[in-house]
């Protein structure tokens, strides 16, 4: 049974959202400020948190500030913001403060089971295949059976989408995937419209293992295409 955690303000919704999901078959922990949900992560007793629905809007702490604190102390839980509108603002606010996925409020239960299954399914372990457990790009190591990067010796701590990210480009070195590709091989969704969740990934994964991101050597951009993987 996973273990998420509902960081919502609104009574109402807050309580509903939660019965779908306990009906579900999740186990359910709920914080109505940013303040409470940052409390119970740091302290939370019994099973791990595995990923986080947080609304934007939120008395005190905002949504953003919650997103960028979780990602500030190396915890890689996905996180599906919530967002009352589909004003580009937000929801490039909340990509860029390290969110995994986004749905606009109001959302049906089953947009938003699907879209929790899925987070859940990048966490989890990707089988190695037929490919060498360990691959090394330039300084890069990639350990695909572990799930690891590290560059140089120091490890890399990536949430879930954007190891994923990496481990598909990585897997074809100069093959050119288009967004459309990566969201629906990385986010499995078919709205292609959510490419600014493609490029969000791709930005936080480039601050992360390039030395310059503004000048990537191992997430590339083809312009008008999509990325590929270098140094080939």
């Amino acid at each position: 049974m996973s273990h998420l955690l509902l960081i919502e303000d609104d009574p109402s919704v807050r309580d509903s959202m939660e019965l779908v999901l306990r009906r579900h078959g999740y186990d359910v922990s709920t914080a109505a400020t940013g303040e409470d949900a940052l409390a119970l992560l740091a302290g939370l007793a019994g099973p791990t948190v595995e990923l986080a629905v947080l609304d934007l809007m939120l008395p005190g702490i905002d949504g953003f500030e919650v997103c960028r604190r979780i990602r500030a102390t190396g915890a890689t839980i996905p996180v599906i913001m919530l967002t009352a509108r589909g004003d580009d603002s937000d929801i490039v606010g909340g990509l860029e403060a390290g969110a995994d996925d986004y749905v606009v409020k109001p959302v049906t239960a089953p947009v938003l089971e699907a879209r929790i299954r899925a987070a859940l399914r990048r966490a989890e372990p990707a089988g190695p295949g037929l490919r060498p457990h360990e691959e090394t790009f330039d300084g890069l190591v990639i350990d695909r059976a572990g799930l690891t990067v590290s560059k140089r010796g120091s490890f890399i701590a990536l949430p879930p989408t954007e190891l994923r990210v990496l481990l598909e480009l990585s897997a074809s070195p100069g093959r050119v995937f288009s967004r459309e590709q990566l969201l629906q091989s990385v986010w499995e969704h078919d709205f292609l419209g959510d490419s600014r969740l493609v490029d969000a990934a791709v930005g936080r994964l480039r601050a992360k293992i390039e030395d310059v991101p503004a000048k990537p050597r191992y997430v590339q951009t083809v312009r008008g295409f999509g990325y590929r993987f270098g140094p080939v």
